[in-house]
């Protein structure tokens, strides 16, 4: 059995390039998490260790979901197959989890300024774009 549809047509080069964009985000995500689960609290300023001290395992543990899933995800979106959907679905809403403790927990919300909570917001839509683009390739029959 083949992977390939010999009738389906390749994907156009922008979305190839999105894809790609897509992965260096991700792969910058997982960069980003790793520093922020090395880095020794007690280096930190005062407002920031507070921040860190006032963040829950569970919301780390998404945060871990987010780009790690997203990443493979995304790899799978340049490689064109269709399992970039689910798993870019999961990591959409794994960064809705992560970021829903800035709303739900009193310690973490006291920290953070209202113009912080511009940066998540970007990092949510991001990611929703990334997933949307794994969608239309499904759609239009791009993804095998």
């Amino acid at each position: 059995m083949s992977d390939t549809d010999p009738g389906a047509a390749p994907p156009p080069a922008w979305f190839r390039i999105l894809a790609v964009l897509a992965a260096l985000w991700e792969a910058f995500g997982c960069f980003m998490y790793l520093s922020q689960v090395t880095v020794d609290p007690a280096t930190l300023p005062l407002d920031q260790r507070a921040t860190w001290n006032a963040t829950p395992a569970w919301s780390i543990g998404a945060y871990a979901i987010a780009v790690w899933v997203g990443l493979v995800g995304a790899v799978l979106l340049i490689l064109v197959r269709r399992q970039s959907v689910p798993l870019l679905f999961v990591s959409l809403l794994a960064v809705a989890v992560q970021f829903s403790a800035l709303i739900v927990v009193p310690d973490l919300s006291g920290n953070i300024s209202s113009d912080m909570l511009l940066l998540p917001v970007v990092i949510f839509l991001v990611c929703y774009g990334i997933f949307h683009l794994a969608l239309l390739g499904k759609k239009r029959g791009w993804l095998r």
